[in-house]
């Protein structure tokens, strides 16, 4: 059941209350402003009565939706994992004031994780636009500018190699098979754990791809050879089990649901190494470097690989986000690309978002040059923007130089700019530099609440700036 938002006062939090209300912070008292409109706690609560058939009112009570909506800000806010949050609520006053436990206990890590969860990537989705709706009405932003960009946000996965991957095949299969044969005791599924043979498989190919002689790369094929035997043979033995278990020629003697649960691991996974073996046979000893079908990881494997030129990390493995920025810093959409999209296809969807969010285009659109062409710039201004700022590529001409050259382009230009300090904004001190959650759907949600967390900072900060003496709306 939802727990309620409605509770009585303590006399034992009395005391503790006291010395509380000596503690200010400033961010965090204006946040909970903001956190206080029914409708993110309705949209909370709609999150929590998704977990169960009858959580709205049955069972006993979990977690209240204000605490729910007010922990998930709190964490990505001071960019902590869910262990740190809980202790971080048990050890301070300030947070349980603003989380509203006060002297109630606090639930364990793992109950947050879960809890989480129950957002989605539609209800984070629907939070931020209702955050995104605050500030229309605070006037704080009236969908007249827009500047748009794109960045890659890693998934957690280690750098996809060959080797690394068939070592992951064989660990992750080798576990569930020990694992389903410990609850067939008494039957012929024997498993071998082939973790050392792999390691130094993987150990032997670090060595021979450092040398280019032939004798090195002759070392290479041979060691993958071996790995690839390993992988294929308890593969064969994985395919095997499966088929037994659905013929019922294997007796369960143990726990059911974890032979079920491990049943659904290994028919997941054997597909996964299947298009691993048959894409390091095409690299290896085809030579096919461009395999179509390339998976980076056997646990986030909607990663893909992103090139954006830059000199530090030409390679990136993760999502293409593309950010929609309006004014005072507050991010009106984030769209997550299906792979490594060119930008020249994302600049109409972003002014159609725009419609559909302001009910009208923005007066400026400003993009870098990586957006720009010269459909994607006749299409805007035919659509209404009066001000199309897309640098063009290449050797200018004088007349395309002379109107890049106007002065509402470059300020448009310099406008554009504050957009590359937002995501540098969003990766350090937000944390979305590397997506923590699990899954592409957890991918969306720990991106989405990133943006959210940033918002609502960048909201306090525009309240701030408007409400100083001197300054009119």
């Amino acid at each position: 059941m939802i727990g309620s938002t409605t509770r009585q006062a303590s006399l034992f939090y009395f005391a503790f209350a006291k010395e509380v209300s000596l503690i200010h912070d400033f961010t965090l008292d204006e946040l909970d402003l903001l956190l206080k409109d029914p409708k993110l706690v309705a949209l909370s609560a709609e999150a929590l009565g998704r977990r169960r058939a009858r959580s709205k009112d049955f069972g006993r009570p979990g977690i209240a939706p204000d605490r729910l909506l007010r922990c998930v800000v709190l964490k990505h806010l001071k960019k902590w994992s869910f262990r740190q949050l809980e202790w971080e609520l048990r050890h301070s006053l300030l947070y349980r004031r603003f989380t509203c436990f006060f002297e109630d206990p606090i639930p364990d890590y793992t109950s947050f994780s879960r809890t989480f969860a129950l957002f989605g990537p539609g209800g984070t989705r629907k939070i931020h636009e209702r955050i995104v709706k605050q500030a229309q009405e605070k006037t704080l932003i009236r969908g007249q500018q827009l500047r748009v960009d794109t960045t890659a946000v890693e998934t957690n996965i280690h750098y996809p190699t060959d080797s690394s991957l068939l070592a992951d095949s064989l660990r992750v299969m080798t576990r569930s098979l020990q694992r389903i044969a410990a609850q067939c005791v008494g039957t012929s599924v024997q498993v071998v754990n082939h973790a050392r043979a792999a390691k130094y498989r993987v150990l032997e190919i670090c060595r021979a791809a450092k040398t280019f002689t032939e004798a090195g790369k002759a070392q290479l094929q041979t060691s993958y050879q071996k790995l690839l035997s390993l992988t294929r043979q308890v593969k064969q033995q994985a395919v095997q089990v499966l088929e037994d278990l659905r013929q019922h020629r294997l007796s369960v003697s143990g726990d059911l649901f974890t032979v079920l649960r491990e049943e659904a691991c290994l028919e997941h996974y054997v597909l996964l190494v299947e298009r691993v073996i048959g894409q390091t046979q095409a690299r290896i000893f085809a030579g096919e470097t461009h395999y179509e079908v390339k998976i980076l990881s056997l646990f986030e494997q909607h990663s893909a690989i992103i090139r954006k030129g830059k000199p530090d990390k030409p390679t990136e493995f993760g999502r293409l986000v593309r950010l929609d920025e309006v004014e005072n810093g507050i991010v009106s959409g984030y769209v997550i690309a299906p792979g490594n999209e060119s930008d020249q296809k994302q600049w109409i969807p972003a002014l159609e978002h725009h419609r559909e969010r302001f009910g009208h285009l923005p007066r400026m659109a400003a993009a870098d040059r990586g957006f720009w062409n010269t459909q994607n710039e006749k299409q805007a201004q035919e659509l209404g923007v009066k001000q199309v700022v897309l640098p063009a590529r290449g050797r200018l001409s004088d007349k395309r130089m002379a109107h890049q050259k106007q002065w509402w382009f470059r300020r448009g230009q310099g406008w554009r700019a504050g957009i590359e300090a937002r995501i540098s904004t969003l990766k350090h001190l937000f944390g979305m530099k590397r997506a923590r959650y699990k899954g592409e759907a957890g991918f969306e949600r720990y991106v989405g609440w990133c943006v959210i967390t940033q918002n609502l900072v960048a909201m306090v900060r525009a309240s701030v700036k408007m409400a100083a003496p001197g300054r009119s709306r």
